[in-house]
């Protein structure tokens, strides 16, 4: 099998799984408990919050664990429509964003909050003329992906961030889930952050949600002081400390992982390039980890179950998207509905190889030869 399917998902760090193995034997306390065992399991889990926040350059109180960026999302973009609700009910984001930040707010625009999306350039970026045209007294959050999961641009967070400042009832929420671990990472200037462990070579079930000191949301589950106010229920220790492992490694090994996977990229774009009827849709300026591509008249999902028969893993669209729909992502891109109806997606890691994107390259030939006669 070629695993080609990287921003879906990560195989574990073996030390990440380590780490967990060794705090789940060793620390069988309740860190909320008020014995031995929860001090040591609370102390674990603290050391492990500190380690992230160092990864992040945060403050340790800024670290709310959750079950994943899924919850993290939800969990941000609706406590803030609550929080600001009787200052604005306008929210801006763009059609980049993965479906658990687009699903929140077509929640919120159920319950009457109104939503702009803000326009993308050609070149993937958000139009930041038009970001500021759409700016109002009462919008009260702009969301805003770090890096897309289908595409792999990299948005000028940064540029968002300065702008925002001259608005003092929005709020600023960052879906990171797909940077971390493909490039440096900052929180300035940032309300909320999103991210998840199983994106950088972590375990499943894990994610955080970096939130600014002194912005008071309300809770997502009720019930209790944790590890913070914000999200009740017993502490995932061992989670939280294979969490702050991946992060460590993911930040310290950055330069390497990334000089591996840009020479890989490179030889998959040139390699695609002597085919006619590809597209390449992620720009030059997109995170190496990522390139879409699209094969004129062929349906991304057809050719993804012709690579799958040959033992070749892709994504057609995000993991967590529905079926069947053109990409939203590509569609902003490229205006071209067949175009974004023939998109998949290759996501790269340190882990593949040359010869991966050798058998790859091979298995290519045969689906494009049998699928575009």
């Amino acid at each position: 099998m070629i695993y080609l399917d990287y921003s879906a998902n990560t195989p574990v760090d073996e030390a990440v799984l380590q780490r967990f193995c060794e705090v789940e034997r060793n620390f069988p306390g309740n860190a909320n408990s008020r014995h031995a065992a929860g001090t040591a399991a609370k102390a674990a889990i603290d050391a492990a919050t500190q380690s992230i926040a160092r990864s992040l350059n945060v403050q340790p109180a800024e670290i709310i664990y959750t079950s994943g960026a899924s919850e993290a999302n939800n969990f941000a973009i609706k406590s803030i429509a609550r929080l600001e609700r009787h200052h604005g009910r306008h929210i801006i984001s763009t059609p980049l964003e993965h479906s658990s930040v687009s699903g929140s707010l077509t929640a919120l625009q159920e319950q009457g909050y109104e939503i702009d999306l803000v326009d993308i350039r050609q070149d993937g970026t958000v139009d930041l003329a038009h970001l500021k045209e759409l700016l109002r007294p009462d919008t009260i959050l702009v969301a805003v992906t770090a890096v897309d999961s289908e595409l792999g641009v990299v948005q000028p967070v940064a540029e968002i961030a300065e702008m925002l400042k001259a608005c003092p009832h929005c709020h600023f929420h960052v879906d990171a889930t797909q940077a971390v671990g493909k490039l440096p990472v900052s929180f300035a200037g940032i309300d909320t952050m999103s991210l998840t462990a199983h994106k950088f070579y972590g375990l499943n079930g894990i994610g955080v949600l970096v939130k600014r000191r002194g912005l008071a949301l309300e809770p997502l589950i009720h019930g209790g002081e944790s590890t913070t106010l914000y999200r009740s229920g017993t502490p995932t220790v061992a989670l939280a400390c294979s969490l702050a492992l991946a992060l460590e490694k993911a930040v310290s090994e950055l330069p390497a992982r990334v000089e591996h996977i840009r020479a890989l990229n490179a030889r998959l774009r040139t390699g695609l390039a002597q085919y006619p009827k590809v597209r390449i849709n992620s720009p030059d300026t997109a995170v190496p980890q990522i390139l879409n591509l699209s094969v004129q008249n062929v349906k991304g999902t057809v050719f993804q179950r012709e690579l799958d028969a040959r033992g070749v893993c892709v994504s057609v669209k995000s993991a967590c998207s529905s079926d069947g729909l053109p990409s939203r992502a590509v569609f902003a891109v490229s205006h071209d509905r067949r175009n974004a109806l023939s998109s998949w997606r290759i996501s790269l890691s340190h882990l593949t190889t040359e010869q991966e994107i050798t058998d790859f390259m091979q298995a290519f030939d045969a689906c494009y030869n049998a699928l575009t006669q």
